[in-house]
């Protein structure tokens, strides 16, 4: 086992995860290269509550879409098939909504289409999302004649930082964090990069030639565990 490997995270993990990789040699820094912010005006208000008042089947593709829409809610009641993406996402689904709102899981944005299109009781959903949202999900929808109506809560704002230091790797969760890290850093060619899934490995790509490793599932852990495994 090599010691001491440096590793850039670029958002907040659980002390558990930081402490399990430092007893393996492998000590993180925590960066964070996006916020996120509710969108809280009167017209997302009432598009929330509109939605509130349906039978409807609701997506959700991030935790911070399920977290915006809860504190709107309130605790109001709703009866929704909810489709999300991902572990966290779905833990905080039953939280606020309870398991029995959840109709489907998937890894990734498309599988999570591919599961709603196998409904064919399903000719429209609304999606809660953020500002950034990727077309995957719902261009698919729409290509099997599924209306989706995009209900934007919440927005990522990039937080640059200038990193003056080498890591053996770096870990980015999403797209949007590549782009804020490359616009004002360069990494040596012997970095390893682990992307959270293809969508943020292809915008890495876009910046860097390095070496990347995907994880195969969704979720902080599954992410840090694909990078433990590689360095020891």
């Amino acid at each position: 086992m090599r010691n001491n490997i440096q590793i850039l995270c670029t958002r907040p993990l659980t002390k558990i995860l930081v402490k399990e990789a430092a007893q393996q040699g492998i000590l993180i820094d925590e960066i964070s290269f996006i916020e996120t912010e509710p969108i809280q005006n009167i017209e997302v208000q009432q598009e929330i509550q509109q939605a509130a008042i349906q039978i409807a089947t609701v997506v959700f593709t991030s935790m911070n879409a399920v977290e915006v829409v809860a504190d709107y809610l309130d605790g109001q009641p709703v009866e929704w098939n909810i489709y999300c993406m991902g572990t966290t996402t779905n833990q905080l689904v039953k939280k606020y909504f309870g398991e029995r709102q959840l109709a489907g899981i998937a890894n990734s944005a498309a599988g999570l289409a591919e599961l709603i299109t196998e409904d064919n009781m399903i000719d429209e959903a609304i999606f809660f999302c953020g500002d950034q949202r990727r077309d995957e999900l719902p261009s698919i929808l729409k290509s099997n004649n599924i209306d989706v109506t995009e209900i934007t809560v919440y927005q990522t704002i990039a937080v640059t930082h200038l990193i003056d230091k080498t890591y053996n790797g770096i870990l980015f969760f999403s797209p949007s964090a590549v782009e804020s890290f490359f616009s004002k850093n360069k990494i040596p060619a012997t970095t390893v990069l682990f992307a959270i899934g293809s969508t943020t490995a292809n915008e890495i790509k876009k910046y860097s030639s390095n070496k990347i490793i995907i994880s195969n599932q969704p979720g902080k852990e599954n992410l840090v565990a694909k990078m433990m495994e590689y360095f020891t």
